[in-house]
């Protein structure tokens, strides 16, 4: 086993993936930017190392510092959490041929996960269910009219490249066409250098499904269930829950074996997620994250599995340590991405802690590096905490909900964790009875 790893990035994630390492006597490295240097994981780590200034380019972005930061502590291992160089296939082989273990997959199927059109391309391949839509990249608007023709419109067109809803825009009719594909090209190139974008069928009101997927080097592939991702916001997550209200054990036995063939057929290594639009009991293929996910927590309450020892574990060469026949999904499961952000406008809200007091009692975790008096820099993303709560059904566990979020105390800066408070009241949700576009209409409407 690994005897110290570095954890290339920071934040919640950072320290989520310290306390696994801890747990498994394992020693840790932990790398920061020059305004990071008193956030909660440099404090608890082993040792830590300064890579840079206050910009992710320059810092955790910053490959050859990583490495040099491996190398001058002596770190078998990087684990490069979620966000960041997680999907970078660059930055894998780099650490590959620098005699360190990249603890994620392949650098291949990280690659070829990248690239939107060659997946879905992939997924056909191995019997992943997908969307109707363009076999490849979109030239011309002659081609776009002739692939939405045969679909039918509403059509989405989708960057290549793309994620967090970049380089997307949806066509109603014909006559949107044409400037839906520039604008779609021109956020393309803008976000990721690449304006190859395609097309698939727009899904009026469909619910966003993921299965957790995991595998070693010895063959062996299970799946972890799915969760619910639907409440979404611009189409960033916003609540996460599993399993999933709208599916029955008979689907999810059904969706979770179909994708544990695929990934197996596909020689994967590592954890992953599969990501699926689902309507009127249909599922189609979006995308594959090749990486640890923000709501991993929710498959750990429900199955008691902790996703990041496994990772280490495989990254190591071991088998797993669990068959599918052993993964019992137990209870109810909510996870609630708490922001620094106005929670009527999401304007970003960095500054400093002043009062910090986090909910407890049995079934809540909180997965969060913050402590009073922490100041939240401006230059990352706005993620401050995760709330995870478990119940025995989806009832107890919305009742345990609404107790932790009337706990929780963050004062000095604005969260949204008054949006979560609202959601938690709202009837769709406590019936499960919602889709990826509820939540941006509950708030235009002002309810």
């Amino acid at each position: 086993m690994f005897e110290k790893i570095l954890i290339a990035n920071r934040g919640e994630i950072a320290l989520r993936i310290h306390r696994a390492c801890k747990e498994m006597g394992i020693a840790t490295v932990a790398v920061h930017s020059q305004a990071d240097a008193n956030a909660m994981h440099v404090r608890l780590a082993d040792e830590s190392v300064c890579i840079g200034p206050p910009q992710a380019a320059k810092s955790y972005l910053h490959i050859p510092a990583l490495i040099a930061a491996a190398e001058i502590t002596g770190a078998q291992a990087i684990h490069p959490g979620y966000g960041f160089l997680s999907e970078n296939a660059r930055f894998a082989e780099i650490v590959g041929k620098h005699g360190l273990t990249f603890i994620g997959p392949k650098p291949e199927h990280i690659r070829l996960m990248g690239d939107k059109i060659a997946a879905k391309r992939a997924a056909q391949e191995v019997g992943i269910p997908t969307v109707p839509g363009s076999d490849g990249a979109i030239e011309t608007d002659a081609a776009a009219r002739k692939v939405a023709k045969q679909i039918g419109f509403p059509v989405l067109i989708k960057a290549a490249a793309g994620g967090g809803g970049r380089g997307m825009k949806v066509a109603r009719t014909a006559d949107d066409l044409s400037i839906a594909l520039a604008t779609a090209r021109s956020e393309a190139r803008a976000a990721f250098g690449d304006d190859a974008v395609y097309i698939e069928k727009y899904l009026t009101e469909p619910r966003h499904i993921e299965i957790q997927v995991i595998a070693d080097s010895h063959g062996n592939v299970v799946h972890l269930g799915e969760r619910d991702c639907s409440l979404q916001r611009r189409h960033q997550k916003v609540w996460e829950e599993a399993p999933s209200p709208a599916l029955n054990a008979a689907q999810r036995a059904e969706i979770g074996e179909t994708v544990a063939t695929a990934i197996r057929r596909l020689g994967y290594l590592g954890v992953g997620t599969v990501e699926f639009l689902y309507e009127d009991g249909k599922f189609y293929f979006i995308e594959m994250n090749t990486r640890l996910q923000v709501e991993h927590p929710v498959t750990e309450m429900i199955t008691g599995i902790d996703l990041v020892r496994e990772q280490i574990r495989i990254a190591d060469g071991a088998r797993l340590s669990f068959t599918q026949e052993e993964v019992v999904f137990e209870g109810h499961s909510i996870e609630c991405r708490i922001n620094a952000e106005d929670p009527r406008t999401f304007a970003p809200s960095p500054g400093t802690i002043l009062e910090y007091h986090a909910p407890g009692g049995l079934g809540v975790r909180l997965d969060s590096a913050i402590y009073a008096g922490y100041r939240i820099p401006p230059y990352y993303d706005s993620l401050i905490g995760k709330l995870i709560v478990h119940g025995r059904n989806r009832n107890e566990c919305l009742m345990r909900l609404r107790r932790a979020l009337g706990e929780i105390v963050v004062n000095g800066i604005k969260t949204t964790i008054p949006l979560f408070q609202d959601l938690a009241q709202q009837p769709d949700v406590v019936n499960g009875d919602y889709h990826i576009h509820w939540l941006e209409r509950h708030l235009s409407s002002g309810d």
